[in-house]
Parts: structure tokens; C-alpha cells; sequence
């Protein structure tokens, strides 16, 4: 969908060699435009250092959480880690069992199955749990709104630690302990932790606790070498990367690019990822093969892959991913052409302000992803959902910038067995008789919240560059600026009038190019813009990047965005 570029108010870059020694005047500019004025908050933003990590006994619970599996350590009792199903609870669950099975706990993991037991915690998975002697439940990455859940733990005598970064409800479940730094009376400053960024705090709370005791029966982990768990589940979640998220991704990242388990190794083959580890990397090619597990069939293989330490089994498991992977990119392109077919010959679109849509052939793993896809190509919340052999649809949805998904949903409370989530992300059911009314519903809460003007995409451009400005200086301080993200995007820059010398298309709807302006020629790569009709004279978004192929690097423009330059 063609987007309305905003180019910013250039920054004053007369002072941008003032906010740190030897940083490029641009990306000074860049900083302060984002608020890091002065010379130390442009250190600490450029540096990160593990130093800055909030006392996690700020959030409230920890203190009861930490006691209570201490008395479950001298006890020797027995625990189960409850995660989730996505990359964020099946980084956190790999990273609260490594743990505590390298310090001497009892522990093991269960995941639901998305399709027969959905998200979060449930009565019969609690009982099972029960029933393999576990006395303490923790769970990760969900639990803040199961309040009846938390009941039958208490009637059964076993203790709930819930450690959780959603949006509580109405209720806090009256559980052992309750970790989520959004409810209500936690004083913990920093509200956007990913749920693999709570559990590395409750780690250091209880490696604290068990220092001061002198329960380490030989080394001290080192919880640095486990930050790669945190950067892969950070990311995934798509939370903000800044403050404490920047930290841990940061140096998490770091830790990746080197990290030398089976499960990381055998990952990094099937994606075919060498060298230093990216922000991206993770988000688009280690994370969906970790998610196609339990977007397909089970979670379980990529909580597995992550905890082993055998390089064969390691192998197996990382080959099933890229396996399911393969199926769910091949189901994904489907559905999605199903959609974009329904809706366009609905000849709803373009005068509606919201798509929800429905279909006994989709699958319910993947149908979220293709909302998020869209999203991206008509710019209006959506709803998709697979419909059951009982007539019940069970879907997923995704917003953009000016419409609060979960409010707009509580306004159609009458037409749904259940939803859940929250601004930009939310899954929902309903019963597949009723579509019309909750379609006309959606599309009254959606029209009541929106303007006409904001069902166009805006491109944010932080400054206009020339050809002079593009430097291999300018392009290594930019990537100072990683990692990238939700909270963190990418700066990108304009420039007016360039011309196309060479194209070529490659990969799955890629373009390289060859593009010159003031004597100089530029290559370039356009990713999944290889049907985009990109001829003559045109305007670019990009961002300038060192392309390392061969051992040599060579300055290439990533475009994100093209139009005909005006006359």
C-alpha cells in the first residue's frame, strides 16, 4: 500500500559532533532527535552496560516468589514450569529449567497444546501437573489472568508462581506469588519487559538469595551466558528495545553470535545464518523456525532443541523445525491469497475501515501471521479466523497505529465466546453463524475510532542525505545504533532523483540494483519488491548499510520505499 512519506524537521546538526567525540554528525543528530541529548545518555544508549540491570526485588512479588523456591530446594519438591507456546514462553520456560536444574532443583516443563488447550494456563493441564508430583507451578509468559486456575492450585495444596508481562484483568489471581511489573502497586519503573526478561529477573533475585546462603554446590552460573535466551525471546515478542530490553538484547546478541550449544548451532545451520547474529536474523529467521513448532503441531521440539546438548539429536530437532517451518511459510501464502482474494472480490475494500474474515479451510496456527501480512498491505485492523468442524472460528488479530484492538473488541463483547490481548495484537472465537453481525459491529468500533486519513501508512524519514553524505563512517556508526526494533527502528534517509543504472531480480520477490546520482554509483537491494514496477527517475527511502560479502565490505543502500521523483 503506497505510504505518505514524512520527512522530519531536519535536526540542528551544527552541535552533533558535541554529544560524543568522533560520532557522525548525522547520527548525533539522529540521537537527539530521539531524546538523548547530552553526552552520557548517548554513552549509555551506545553501550549498555549489564550494570544498569533494575534490582529485580523492585518488582512486586519477587521477594515471596524467591522464599518459596528456596523451601522447595531444601525440600527437594518437585517443579513445573508452565510457558507458552510462542518463542517468548519457549525462551523463558529453556531459561527457567536450565537453571534451575544447574543449581540443584527438581524441575520440569509442560506447554499446551495451542489447538486442544489454547493459551495460558487450564484446569486439566494443572491436574495432570498435580498428578506428577509437582508442588510448585511457575508459570511463564501467561497466568496473569487465570484466576480460577490459581483457585484449583490452592485447593490442591500446590503453590502458583505466576510470572507474567501481559495486561492483567480486572482481577490479580490469588496465586503464591505474582510477578508482573504492570499490576497494580509494583514499583518496578521499567513496564515493557518481554516474559523471558521477568524470568532473567527472577534469576538473579534467586542466584542472590542462593549466594548469600551458600547453596551453590560447585561454580556460580554465570547468567550472562544465558542472555542469548533473553535477545531471542525479545525480539520474537516484538516489545520495545530500549532501556532494560536494549540491555539484555544487546548483550544477549552478542552472546548469540558466539554461542556454541547444540540446540543455537544446529539452528543457526538450517536458517543459514554465519557470522554475527542481527536483530534481524533472529526476528526473521531463527524465531519463525522456533514458532513452527507450535504454530503447526507442539512447541515441545523447540523447547527441546533449546535445552539439548546432544549435537545429533540437536540436528534432528533443529531439521523438524525447518521442516515445519517450510509448511507453514507454504500455508501462510496460501491463506494469504485466499484472503486478499475474498476481501477484493467482496468489493468491500477500499470504503471499509476493517477486514475480518473467516474459512473452514484456514489453519488457526497460522492465520495470526497472515493478519499481521494484511495489516501491512491494506492498513486496517483485521481479524482472520479457521472455522472448526463445529461452526466455532478461533483467529487472531492485529491492528495499526490509532486503534486499540482490545477496546474495539470489548465493543463486540456480545458477538464473541472469548477473546483476549491486547493494543496491537489479540486472539479471539466466536461462532461462525454470527459473522455478518460481528463483522458490521467491528466495522462500527473501528469507524468510530479511525479517520479517513489514518487508514493511510506513514513512512517516517529522519533527515535527507546527498550522495556526498553516503559514507562507510556514516554506515558503521548507524549500526552502533542495534539493535533495531519495536521502540528502535531503523533511521532512514531520503534522496531525490536517482536514477536506475542495472536491475535484477533474485531470491523470492528480491531486487538488486544499480542506482547513480552526483557521479556516484550506488548498489542497492530492494527486499520483496520484485513485482514493484521501479523505472526511471525516482525518490528513494533507505538505509545505508556495509554489505560484507567475501571478506570485503562495500557501502549498499537498503531501499525501503521508492516513488517517481516530481518534475
Amino acid at each position: 500500500m503506497q505510504k505518505k512519506w514524512i520527512l522530519k524537521a531536519a535536526p540542528a546538526l551544527q552541535c552533533g559532533e558535541l554529544l560524543m567525540p568522533g560520532l557522525h554528525p548525522y547520527v548525533s543528530a539522529i540521537l537527539s532527535a530521539r531524546g538523548i541529548s547530552s553526552p552520557d545518555d548517548a554513552d549509555k544508549f551506545l553501550h549498555p552496560a549489564l550494570s544498569g540491570m533494575l534490582d529485580p526485588f523492585m518488582l512486586k512479588g519477587m521477594e515471596g516468589a524467591v522464599e518459596r523456591l528456596l523451601r522447595a530446594l531444601h525440600a527437594s519438591e518437585k517443579i513445573c514450569v508452565y510457558g507458552d507456546y510462542d518463542v517468548d514462553g519457549i525462551t523463558s520456560t529453556t531459561l527457567l529449567v536450565t537453571f534451575l536444574r544447574k543449581t540443584g532443583f527438581d524441575c520440569f516443563y509442560y506447554i499446551p497444546d495451542r489447538f486442544r488447550e489454547g493459551y495460558g494456563l487450564n484446569p486439566g493441564a494443572i491436574e495432570s501437573i498435580i498428578a506428577l508430583g509437582a508442588r510448585v507451578i511457575i508459570s511463564v509468559d501467561c497466568g496473569i489472568t487465570s484466576v480460577e486456575e490459581s483457585e484449583l492450585c490452592k485447593k490442591n495444596g500446590v503453590a502458583l508462581i505466576i510470572v507474567d508481562h501481559h495486561q492483567p484483568g480486572t482481577a490479580i489471581p490469588d496465586a503464591e506469588s505474582v510477578i508482573n511489573p504492570l499490576q497494580p502497586g509494583c514499583s518496578y519503573p521499567f513496564k515493557l519487559l518481554a516474559g523471558v526478561g521477568l524470568v532473567f529477573n527472577l534469576l538473579a533475585a534467586l542466584r542472590k538469595r542462593m549466594r548469600e546462603a551458600s547453596l551453590f554446590r560447585s561454580d556460580e552460573p554465570d547468567l550472562r551466558d544465558l542472555l542469548y535466551l533473553v535477545a531471542i525471546g525479545t525480539i520474537a515478542d516484538i516489545v520495545p528495545l530500549t532501556g532494560q530490553n536494549r540491555m539484555f538484547t544487546f548483550h544477549g546478541l552478542r552472546s548469540l553470535s558466539s554461542n556454541a550449544s547444540p540446540g543455537i548451532i544446529a539452528l543457526r545451520k538450517v536458517a543459514g545464518i554465519n557470522g554475527k547474529i542481527t536483530s534481524g536474523a533472529v526476528g526473521f529467521r531463527l524465531a519463525p523456525r522456533l514458532n513452527a513448532g507450535g504454530r503447526m503441531e507442539s512447541a515441545l521440539p523447540g523447547v527441546e532443541l533449546l535445552l539439548s546438548d546432544d549435537i545429533l539429536e540437536s540436528d534432528r530437532l533443529a531439521g523438524e523445525l525447518d521442516i515445519a517451518n517450510a509448511e507453514r511459510q507454504s500455508i501462510e501464502a496460501r491463506i494469504f491469497r485466499e484472503a486478499t482474494a475474498m476481501l477484493e472480490e467482496s468489493g468491500r475494500y477500499p470504503a471499509c475501515r476493517s477486514i475480518l474474515l473467516a474459512s473452514p479451510e484456514w489453519h488457526q496456527g497460522v492465520v495470526g501471521i497472515v493478519a499481521s501480512r494484511m495489516v501491512e498491505r491494506y492498513h486496517r485492523p483485521v481479524i482472520l479466523a479457521a472455522v472448526d468442524a463445529n461452526g466455532v472460528a478461533r483467529g487472531s488479530g492485529r491492528s495499526i497505529p490509532g486503534f486499540h484492538l482490545l477496546e474495539g473488541l470489548a465493543a463486540c463483547g456480545d458477538f464473541l465466546v472469548r477473546y483476549g490481548g491486547h493494543k496491537y495484537a489479540a486472539g479471539v472465537s466466536f461462532n461462525i453463524e454470527i459473522i455478518d453481525e460481528l463483522a458490521a459491529a467491528f466495522e462500527r468500533a473501528v469507524s468510530n475510532s479511525l479517520s479517513e486519513e489514518e487508514l493511510t501508512p506513514l513512512l517516517d524519514i529522519d533527515m535527507e542525505a546527498s550522495p556526498d553524505d553516503l559514507t562507510d563512517r556514516l554506515a558503521i556508526d548507524l549500526a552502533g545504533l542495534a539493535p533495531f526494533g519495536a521502540g528502535n527502528r531503523e533511521p532512514v534517509f531520503l534522496m531525490r532523483k536517482v536514477n536506475i543504472v542495472a536491475k535484477r531480480s533474485f531470491g523470492e520477490n528480491h531486487l538488486r540494483l544499480r542506482l547513480s546520482k552526483g557521479g556516484r554509483i550506488f548498489p542497492s537491494v530492494a527486499f520483496r519488491m520484485g513485482e514493484s514496477k521501479i523505472e526511471g527517475e525516482i525518490d528513494i527511502v533507505f538505509f545505508p548499510e556495509l554489505n560484507e560479502w567475501n571478506g570485503n565490505s562495500t557501502l549498499q543502500l537498503r531501499i525501503i520505499d521508492f516513488r517517481p521523483s516530481a518534475d
